[in-house]
């Protein structure tokens, strides 16, 4: 369940504090006093989100007591309430930090429209903490968060290069952030004013790849209604993507080279240059060397592209960047879902960070969302949280399910082998908790084992 933001009121009239008390509590969690000095002393002891403070009270007045909660904690949220209507009192209730001041009598619209005010401004305050602690995490470049070596040599790669008009060729495997080692180049660089135009050289279909890059004139082709500027032209004084390089038609390459080369486009229908200032960045997620020895890429074009190679290393190979990133997900997603899940057990993290990530980074993203949409309490997550799948390819393997097997019951025996091995060395060999991630009476858990062939160890 969500935990409800604590209200303290602080009144000497019992009447006031139980109106205020029955405005609030659908939403709130209420505390009330009938003092100042209870006041103070119940926020020594008890979390606090905002406090309703009465003016005139016998013991110790309310701007009294507003000087004292700020010296205490001075972000603490006040609003001051009183039946008074004195603006000088209004005034110097601002002046000493309280959030707003509310005069007697009221509406319970009132209350409950200052009251949220506060409570949102106190969640966007976090949200923002939140991105400037992310900010800082990744030591300037957004949204990149590394501590592995191989990383953390990109990000110096990247301040050396990011000011020049170099052309350079990111690889990797999908999912590792090519994308955003591009948008990290371009925001740290002279460009960084200028447009940012990604295209995904494998998703656009090859017939309408020339217009998409170029552009064309009206009337250049069978339905072109009206003119059209390419991304090129959308790109000047930026940068330009190209994703998935390899897959560009080996004309469309040929025109790519001279633009390179001579700085100028032509769109489609027109024989009039266009010139353009633009720094191109080019990724693929395969070996370009390789497609070029198959003679199905340009080897000048390579040449021209891979000036600065910047090669993002997999997921599998960046272990100890997955409980970050895994945290930095799991920030970003209770957020998005209005939950407020406080981490991973360390057995659920070691089990993360020993499944090899085929999908790298995405799949880590896809995968925390998955959790935390469906998480179902304020706990850590544990390893009943992570599916199974992940369990059962996370730890020593037992039988490689892509060679051919002798028969039907053999592939079973060494499938249930491996998912069982995996679970025990995810929990540590704990057999209890084994048997309940994997909905099996301990029991029969044991007996399951033993008849596949596994011992327990000692731990």
């Amino acid at each position: 369940m969500e935990i409800k933001p604590t209200i303290l009121v602080v009144d000497d009239e019992l009447g006031a504090r139980q109106s205020l008390e029955v405005i609030l509590e659908e939403d709130y969690r209420m505390l009330s006093v009938e003092s100042g000095k209870e006041a103070l002393e119940i926020l020594q002891r008890e979390p606090v989100n905002l406090i309703l403070l009465d003016v005139n009270m016998p013991d110790m007045d309310g701007l009294e007591v507003l000087r004292r909660i700020r010296a205490q904690d001075e972000e603490m949220d006040v609003i001051m309430v009183s039946a008074l209507n004195l603006a000088r009192k209004a005034v110097d209730a601002i002046r000493l930090g309280a959030y707003d001041y509310i005069t007697k009598p009221y509406e319970p619209e009132d209350i409950l429209s200052a009251v949220h005010r506060v409570i949102n401004k106190q969640k966007l305050q976090r949200e923002l903490d939140f991105l400037r602690r992310e900010v800082q995490t990744v030591r300037g470049f957004d949204q990149i968060i590394s501590q592995n070596k191989k990383m953390l040599e990109i990000f110096e790669l990247i301040k050396k290069v990011a000011y020049t008009s170099t052309n350079i060729l990111i690889t990797g495997e999908s999912g590792t952030g090519k994308e955003l080692v591009a948008r990290s180049i371009h925001r740290q660089g002279n460009r960084k004013s200028g447009p940012f135009v990604a295209i995904n050289c494998a998703a656009i279909p090859s017939e309408l790849m020339e217009s998409e890059m170029f552009g064309h004139e009206r009337g250049a082709f069978t339905g072109a209604h009206t003119r059209t500027i390419g991304k090129f032209e959308h790109a000047n004084g930026g940068t330009l993507f190209l994703d998935e390089i390899s897959t560009l038609r080996t004309d469309l390459q040929a025109k790519l080279l001279r633009v390179l080369q001579e700085r100028e486009i032509e769109r489609i229908g027109s024989n009039r240059p266009i010139k353009v200032d633009i720094r191109v960045i080019a990724a693929t997620n395969t070996n370009l060397e390789n497609v070029v020895t198959q003679g199905k890429f340009r080897q000048d074009l390579y040449f021209r592209l891979n000036v600065v190679p910047v090669s993002i290393p997999p997921l599998r190979e960046r272990k100890e960047d997955i409980p970050l990133l895994a945290k930095h997900f799991l920030n970003k997603f209770n957020i998005s879902f209005n939950k407020k899940i406080p981490g991973f057990s360390e057995k659920a993290l070691d089990a993360l960070s020993r499944y090899h990530w085929p999908g790298n980074i995405r799949e880590l993203e896809n995968l925390i969302e998955r959790i935390t949409v469906l998480f179902p309490g304020d706990d850590k997550i544990d390893l009943e949280n992570i599916p199974i799948e992940i369990l059962m390819s996370s730890g020593p393997g037992g039988g490689d399910f892509d060679k051919p097997q002798t028969g039907l019951i053999k592939l079973r025996e060494e499938f249930e082998k491996r998912v069982m091995l995996n679970v025990l060395e995810a929990t540590r060999w704990n057999q209890t908790e084994a048997a309940k991630i994997l909905r099996m009476n301990r029991s029969f858990f044991i007996k399951k084992a033993r008849d596949l062939g596994i011992f327990f160890k000692a731990v």
